[in-house]
């Protein structure tokens, strides 16, 4: 019998959704599941981009230009402008989703072999990514000690050689929550600059920065060939299925790559770009009103958390992601029992493992990732369910294990 490939053997299971089968189990036993594991918004989609789809009557659903239509390319330039830079539709390129701009940037920017330096830890999709381009991750280690704080820039020259290509940030952080400061971007782009490399940045989650003002790095004057920009409507508009993101470059050369792997893929979704562009003629009240929401479920996940007993936590700066230290030696196999073991009146929760989001395996054994994502009732009764989980776990399982 014909088997996979090598590469798709070894390939890495997602940490965000590897324990689904366990949790579809639990609610066809009819079992409610709060998903907190995934950064799914429960936020509606712009009302104004939904009626739209629901009046199209194009008779025939064409392909569309490799790019994206102009129309949204237009939007997004204009949107952009909110954030002191200078980009033009002719710097946009319309993708399926952040994950094709990511792809695209690896497969355009980068030679096989080559190195990205990447803090850990990090979105888990960008280790499927680099395999699929062929190329290495760097990481650098940062800690919840600190609330994952970016390092030094001595940390990243530390690590540049011969093979490094590029330095690859999610900001604001998914998973940690993270805000990079204008000042540390001011650093990193200094450094990039010295050696002749690329300055990536996935900004999906800039719209929900609670603290501190976004800096873009497309905002900087004289980067313009080194940088790098990935976004998506998928979070900031609650429309993850639509898969449409963007890839934001002034490189020339980077652009005519990026348009010949577009072109292979013919276009990107027509319904998608349909609705992107609803939500970008009047997107300001949409936001403003779902990061208000944010914010205040980000205070009921920090004050829930610092009540149990054991548990390690931080205020998360941005995004809507939380990594948290559990008092159990194995995270992973803690979500999993929560799924197939633990019922507290037949409700449970669903926790994203986080040594996942770590390059190195061994790091995050006792974390987990936490999406504030659910409405504030949802939020405090997945919180009790952790909390009364934990009790549990440590009083059925590790007590009997250790005996």
């Amino acid at each position: 019998m014909p088997g996979p490939s090598k590469r798709g053997f070894e390939i890495d299971a997602s940490p965000i959704r590897s324990l689904l089968p366990y949790a579809r189990e639990a609610i066809r036993q009819g079992v409610r599941v709060y998903h907190l594991n995934i950064g799914q918004p429960d936020l509606e989609t712009p009302e104004p981009a939904r009626k739209l789809l629901q009046n199209l009557e194009e008779p025939i659903v064409r392909y569309g230009p490799s790019e994206g239509f102009p129309s949204l390319r237009k939007a997004v330039a204009k949107y952009y402008a909110r954030f002191e830079t200078n980009v033009s539709s002719e710097d946009v390129f319309v993708t399926t989703g952040a994950s094709e701009a990511i792809l695209f940037t690896l497969l355009s920017c980068c030679n096989q072999g080559d190195e990205l330096i990447i803090p850990e830890p990090f979105y888990a999709n960008y280790i499927g990514y680099a395999d699929v381009s062929d190329v290495k991750i760097v990481p650098i280690t940062t800690s919840l000690e600190n609330g994952f704080q970016l390092p030094s820039p001595e940390k990243f020259e530390e690590k540049i050689n011969s093979k490094t290509k590029a330095i690859f940030l999610c900001n604001p952080g998914n998973p940690t929550g993270q805000l990079y400061e204008k000042e540390q971007l001011e650093s990193l782009l200094r450094i990039v600059k010295k050696h002749n490399l690329f300055l990536i940045v996935d900004e999906v989650y800039r719209e929900f920065c609670y603290d501190s003002s976004f800096t873009s790095v497309l905002s900087f004057s004289g980067m313009e060939e080194h940088v790098i920009v990935i976004d998506s409507i998928s979070k900031v508009f609650s429309a993850c299925g639509a898969r449409v993101g963007f890839l934001i470059t002034k490189n020339k050369s980077v652009q005519e790559a990026v348009n010949k792997y577009a072109q292979l893929r013919l276009c990107p979704p027509y319904y998608g770009q349909n609705l992107a562009l609803a939500c970008y003629e009047d997107p300001i009240p949409y936001i403003s009103k779902a990061k208000e929401k944010y914010q205040s479920r980000r205070k009921v996940l920090f004050d829930g958390l610092s009540n149990i007993d054991g548990v390690e936590c931080y205020l998360p700066a941005a995004a809507f992601y939380n990594i948290v230290e559990l008092p159990v030696p194995d995270a992973e196999a803690f979500c999993k029992w929560l799924l197939t073991d633990f019922r507290y009146q037949n409700e449970t929760v669903m926790l994203a493992p986080a040594n996942g989001f770590y390059f190195n395996k061994e790091y995050g054994k006792s974390q987990v990732r936490i999406a504030y994502i659910l409405n504030e009732d949802d939020l405090r009764k997945a919180i009790h369910c952790l909390d009364l989980g934990l009790a549990e776990f440590k009083k059925e399982v590790l007590s009997v294990a250790s005996r």
